[in-house]
């Protein structure tokens, strides 16, 4: 009787399966770029932020706020430093957060707060009584403002503001710009900033 020789299982010269070496630069391709992304998003993080070139002037405007007014250039100017607020808006609870955390403190300086959201004007003004705000917020729909200052592209946002702030002088020039990754900053570190521009 014959004895069948058995055949024995191919040696593997590789320390990996081919089907795993033929994935990997198809991982890479996914990661790499993602891992690029997270890197510079930590880094402006930790450096305060894309910083972009002051805007020069406040820009003419005329938009209507949350209360139904109309607010231009000229008042929004008319009593010395304002400091416009460009927000996310509708759908941050931080962003809303931060018109009373540093409401007070803008006005022991002398600083007029102009918060300015893209949000339709009844969403906006319902998200206010919901946080207590009775300023008037100046809606930005289409843009113009926020546009005109620099405030869009920020973050990964193209078409609203993260939480940017803009302080203009009386005369309407931009004397300081500063963006945050985050989306509430505590008064103290907020003036921190403010008080050293």
């Amino acid at each position: 009787m014959s004895q069948k020789r058995r055949s024995r299982p191919a040696t593997r010269t590789a320390t990996e399966p081919d089907h795993a070496r033929r994935r990997w630069p198809g991982w890479v391709a996914i990661v790499a770029p993602l891992a690029i992304l997270v890197a510079l998003a930590t880094a402006n993080a930790l450096s305060g932020g894309p910083n972009t070139e002051l805007v020069g002037t406040v820009p003419d405007f005329a938009l209507t706020t949350s209360s139904g007014e109309t607010l231009d250039r000229t008042v929004a100017l008319a009593e010395g430093e304002t400091l416009f607020y460009f927000s996310m808006g509708v759908g941050c609870d931080g962003c809303f957060a931060q018109i009373p955390e540093i409401a007070a403190g803008l006005e022991e300086r002398g600083i007029r707060l102009v918060p300015v959201m893209v949000d339709p004007p009844w969403l906006v003004a319902s998200e206010a009584i919901r946080w207590g705000i009775d300023m008037p917020i100046v809606i930005d729909e289409h843009l113009e403002l926020s546009r005109a200052m620099g405030m869009l592209g920020v973050y990964g946002h193209t078409n609203r503001p993260s939480h940017s702030f803009a302080l203009a002088d009386g005369d309407g020039t931009v004397r300081w710009v500063r963006h945050y990754a985050e989306m509430f900053v505590p008064a103290e570190m907020f003036f921190a900033e403010l008080d050293a521009a």
